[in-house]
């Protein structure tokens, strides 16, 4: 039964873990959760497996309600890449998307991009996650940092300190001109042109940006979708993998490349200061698909 002393819990989790929460501060946030959460909830369950289930991969589910099967680690260290975060244990994802992490990396120097800085992936059986997101469930979904990656490779405790850069403008308006260069567009861009790509959430005023900067050839900004927040970083998603039947692809986005009225909204005091609802009771395991309460056992 859903307990009034859970809703403190629901108001501690409606503010997303962003990239710059330390392993500290994402650990306290945890703790004061899990006091709240009933013992079936999705996101403690899911959120205290710590291995992946063995057997082939498979994306279970949606974006936002769904698990993951036979999921793999992206490795801490690739020759442009590095994981941060790594005390949270959500580098795990389907095989695909470790595929387009490495893919997109190799474009890098191409790019004048030094490497990626990896956030979450998903957890080592997806479903819902103690600390924010309400995606990154099946394995498909990765958040990318909008700050270069340095010419060294950082110490796990960095890893779990350090900030992401903001890109975006006190105000919100726009980017950070001090900040935006070239090499951030090309970085979008080359990822909305990966053919596995099905939409990256960026925040309104980098989406600005973009259709500024995009040039003629724009179809791959319809795959650019701004969304809340998301100023230090973008979240990249791909799709269903072909053949992965229990899999359920997001809608494809509106026609056009997203650059007219529907990005205005985005300024406006409506979306500026959206007005809470009430919250919700957590996920149970009984409401994911049914294949994903076999994983829910350790």
């Amino acid at each position: 039964m859903w307990r009034i002393g859970a809703v403190v819990g629901l108001l501690l989790a409606a503010v997303p873990a962003a990239a710059q929460d330390t392993a500290a501060q994402d650990a306290a946030r945890r703790q004061a959760l899990l006091a709240h959460l009933p013992a079936d909830a999705a996101k403690r369950v899911f959120g205290q497996i710590a291995a992946p289930s063995p057997g082939p991969a498979q994306p279970i589910g949606s974006y936002a309600k769904g698990c993951q099967a036979g999921a793999v680690p992206l490795p801490a260290d690739g020759p442009a890449w590095q994981v941060m975060r790594p005390s949270r244990n959500r580098f795990w994802g389907q095989p695909q998307l470790i595929a387009a992490i490495e893919g997109l990396a190799a474009k890098l120097p191409a790019l004048g991009w030094p490497g990626l800085l990896v956030g979450d992936m998903a957890q080592p059986r997806g479903g819902p996650m103690l600390t924010g997101h309400a995606s990154h469930q099946i394995g498909l979904d990765v958040d990318l940092w909008l700050t270069p990656m340095p010419d060294r490779r950082l110490s796990p405790a960095e890893r779990d300190t350090i900030g992401a850069v903001k890109v975006v403008a006190a105000d919100g308006n726009d980017v950070d001109r001090k900040v935006w260069a070239p090499q951030y567009r090309a970085l979008l861009e080359a990822a909305a042109r990966m053919p596995e790509t099905a939409r990256i959430f960026v925040n309104p005023a980098i989406k600005r940006a973009l259709c500024r900067e995009g040039g003629t050839d724009r179809g791959w900004l319809r795959l650019i979708r701004p969304w809340w927040r998301h100023d230090d970083h973008f979240h990249w998603r791909i799709a269903c993998p072909r053949g992965a039947a229990e899999c359920e692809n997001q809608g494809p986005p509106p026609p056009g490349d997203g650059c007219g009225k529907e990005l205005d909204w985005w300024f406006t005091e409506t979306a500026r200061h959206p007005k809470p609802g009430p919250p919700h009771p957590p996920m149970l395991v009984s409401q994911l698909p049914p294949q994903c309460a076999a994983l829910a056992k350790p």
